[in-house]
């Protein structure tokens, strides 16, 4: 069992920059990724960016690479996204997602920060 609290989320001009993070706790030593994703008003969720636990490997969305950094804090069992030269259509609620050992897929979730992003 993980739980995952997401902060960071706010109000920002367009070319600014946010840093969210989330803070797992619980059976944080199963943990085997860490990934952000985010759901738009009428639109489907969809993947943004994610990263091994262990290794720090890291994947990105084609739509903000360059952009956006996924970093992580072990130690901390916090993972981090920077997210730079926002623009008004990155405006979404941003989940954080964590994916187990043993499991193919993400079944634990945050409750989500919202991202606003002005033009």
């Amino acid at each position: 069992q993980v739980q995952l609290v997401e902060s960071g989320g706010g109000l920002v001009q367009a070319r600014g920059s946010l840093r969210l993070s989330c803070t797992a706790s619980g059976s944080t030593f199963s943990m085997y990724a860490m990934a952000w994703f985010r759901r738009a008003p009428g639109r489907e969720r969809e993947f943004v960016a994610g990263i091994a636990w262990s290794a720090g490997s890291t994947d990105y969305a084609d739509f903000v690479k360059g952009r956006f950094t996924i970093s992580r804090d072990t130690a901390k069992n916090t993972v981090y996204l920077q997210m730079n030269s926002l623009k008004p259509e990155d405006t979404a609620v941003y989940y954080c997602a964590a994916q187990v050992i043993g499991s193919f897929e993400y079944k634990h979730w945050g409750q989500g920060t919202q991202v606003t992003v002005s033009s």
